[in-house]
């Protein structure tokens, strides 16, 4: 979310320059509406927004338990603005005007941070390897790079092959059961999940089972 619609606009390149899926809002409300999903890894939030405050949308967001990253991205640089943002709820703050190698490597910090529930040991299947920690899935030669709630899920059913994995589990082991995530964010992740393992053709499908859950099938 960014005041600033030209900066919005050059940090989204430069953000799937770098192979970050990337969703813009230029308002407040909007931002807040789209942050709210849960569907994100990280909120790059500005202070100065039309239409609501920065400030006021992530103690929002906190109160509603939205515990996605939330970076604050602005010019006021006043000590004690830093202080306010921090205390609200913020993970990380950058002042502007900033070096663009300074905002990737504070991203990939926040990452670090939330991929300590990750595994590291690779995991093979006879079509794939997954590296849990960098979200890369490998198959035939090609590649793609997964969300940090992607690499959360599909750990997750690779680790459980062949058995159904319940909506509750997977809310409790990807979002928390304290979460007041709606449970259908889990089909939208999981949507997310199946159209980039599909691209690769590596033969493994997530299918529903109704009224209980998910499983990982192969071939």
């Amino acid at each position: 979310m960014e005041d600033e619609v030209r900066l919005a606009e050059a940090l989204s390149y430069i953000f799937k320059k770098n192979g970050y899926g990337v969703d813009v809002a230029n308002d407040g409300i909007t931002g807040q509406d789209m942050a709210e999903t849960g569907i994100y890894d990280l909120i790059i939030l500005d202070r100065m927004l039309p239409g609501k405050e920065g400030l006021q949308i992530l103690k929002e967001l906190r109160k509603s338990k939205v515990v996605t990253p939330v970076l604050i991205l602005t010019a006021k640089d006043a000590v004690g603005d830093r202080v306010e943002g921090l205390d609200c709820g913020a993970d990380d703050y950058l002042i502007k005007p900033f070096a663009t190698e300074e905002l990737l490597a504070r991203i990939r910090a926040l990452q670090r941070r939330q991929s300590e529930v990750l595994q590291s040991e690779c995991i093979k299947t006879s079509t794939l390897s997954f590296n849990p920690l960098s979200g890369e899935v490998e198959s035939g030669g090609e590649s793609v790079r997964l969300t940090l709630k992607e690499a959360q899920l599909l750990e997750l059913l690779l680790r459980n092959r062949k058995q159904v994995i319940t909506r509750e589990q997977i809310f409790d082991k990807v979002w928390g059961l304290d979460s007041d995530i709606e449970i259908n964010t889990i089909e939208v992740h999981l949507s997310y999940l199946r159209k980039k393992l599909n691209g690769l053709n590596c033969g493994i499908s997530i299918e529903a089972v109704r009224g209980i859950g998910y499983c990982l099938k192969e071939g």
